[in-house]
């Protein structure tokens, strides 16, 4: 804790990805690792809106218990309010008796992550996160205001070091608070929309941390842009007509010498890497729902552009939902490219990781690679629909080798709801369109 610091923040990452938790006083920091902090279980499966979930056992069936949370050791992290005044302590959460609470997303991951040490495999992660800066005076997703023009940007600018050089005090103050939290942040990129950007993070050989790193950069990324005047959406999609923000996933496997496993001496990739691949393809439909967990996640997968419909995968063919990159064989890994921005990090990582398992200890045959546009393969089509995806998370017996059924029946009731409200809803432009003409 800072000598400033009077209070802090402390809390759970939801099924959502979103943050729950408490304000308390600096003086009881010490003693977050004593039990004494104390969290519904429920908490954790709350829908996107911080309501309780009807079809939650752990509400009203089971008296709506708490949970002991500990913690994650990453903290005191000044990553909120103004200019990061406010310390966050991460937690995660146990049962009563001590035993993980396995619906908490960082605990699936840790799960998953106990499955490969058992076989001597350990996962080298990166990730890549896209996102908007929109004006924080409208209500609906709206560019920045170009400074020339007195206009909202709306030109796409790829790559474009002069959209960089715009915004050089927020990525300044981001790489600074990044560094504070020890978050290996790479690159900056400029976007195919207009004020959309793109963080690179480094490899890691700790998929926790990678995760940790994720949810940690999403919160600095909309501090900084709130301090500069802006907001940051990682909205999967806000704006109809532009390229909507992915969560890219890289990984590569090493085994007890620090060998990857992936690397074979070919451009190929090994054996290992493409039963690690099979395995994805086989439960890519099955986990849409995690990749793709919201109403608006839908809008980013669509044909024509770089975001995934079928699942596919070849070498260096961004069109496919599974990309092996070309450059150093010794480097060779898999860039999972079907999540977007808006799902939860441990989740995604845990559904990937939790899939690769299944097709390497199975020893899977992959499909044949994808030679051009992928969404044209004769490959099995993605669910595209928030319900179909639910379904298909709901039966498929592949998300029960991943997950623990407690996550599972809160991760699925906790969607359900969210639907049914969506679907109650009477928009505006449908008013437009029914008020008079019917």
């Amino acid at each position: 804790m800072t000598e400033n610091s009077h209070s802090f923040l402390a809390g759970v990452y939801d099924l959502n990805g979103c943050l729950r938790g408490k304000r308390l006083p600096a003086q009881l920091a010490d003693k977050l690792g004593s039990g004494a902090f104390r969290m519904p279980m429920s908490s954790i499966g709350v829908d996107i809106w911080g309501t309780d979930v009807d079809g939650n056992s752990l509400v009203m069936e089971n008296g709506d218990k708490d949970g002991v949370c500990e913690p994650t050791g990453r903290g005191p992290l000044p990553i909120m309010g103004p200019m990061g005044s406010c310390p966050l302590i991460p937690m995660w959460m146990n049962l009563e008796e001590g035993t993980p609470f396995l619906a908490d997303p960082r605990r699936a991951l840790a799960h998953v992550l106990n499955q490969f040490a058992q076989i001597g495999l350990r996962p080298v992660v990166a990730t890549e996160l896209e996102f908007y800066l929109v004006d924080s005076s409208c209500v609906r997703a709206t560019p920045t205001i170009n400074a020339r023009s007195g206009q909202p940007k709306n030109d796409d600018a790829i790559y474009s070091l002069d959209e960089i050089a715009k915004i050089s005090p927020f990525l300044d103050a981001v790489y600074a608070m990044a560094a504070t939290c020890n978050i290996p942040v790479e690159t900056a990129v400029s976007e195919g929309g207009p004020g959309q950007f793109e963080f690179n993070l480094t490899h890691v050989d700790d998929a926790l941390r990678a995760a940790d790193d994720a949810v940690i950069l999403k919160q600095i990324v909309k501090t900084c842009a709130n301090d500069n005047g802006f907001s940051a959406s990682f909205m999967a999609k806000p704006y109809q007509d532009q390229a909507g923000n992915g969560f890219h996933v890289h990984f590569s496997m090493l085994n007890a010498n620090d060998e990857n496993v992936f690397d074979n001496g070919t451009e190929e990739g090994s054996q290992l890497m493409k039963q690690a691949l099979a395995g994805l393809i086989n439960a890519m439909p099955a986990t849409m729902l995690v990749f793709a967990p919201h109403l608006n996640s839908y809008r980013r997968l669509c044909l024509g552009g770089l975001a995934p419909t079928t699942a596919a995968w070849g070498y260096e063919n961004r069109t496919a939902a599974i990309r092996i990159p070309g450059g150093s064989q010794a480097a060779r890994r898999i860039e999972h490219r079907v999540a977007g921005a808006d799902a939860n990090p441990y989740l995604v990582l845990a559904a990937i990781l939790g899939a690769a398992l299944i097709g390497i200890k199975e020893k899977q045959t992959p499909p044949r690679p994808q030679v051009g546009n992928a969404h044209e393969a004769n490959a099995r089509q993605l669910p595209l629909d928030w319900r179909d995806a639910t379904e298909a998370f709901e039966v498929d017996e592949i998300i029960a080798t991943i997950f623990d059924p407690s996550l599972i029946s809160m991760f699925l009731a906790c969607k359900k709801q969210e639907q049914d409200i969506f679907k109650a809803l009477v928009t505006d432009f449908e008013y437009q369109a029914y008020l008079d003409a019917v």
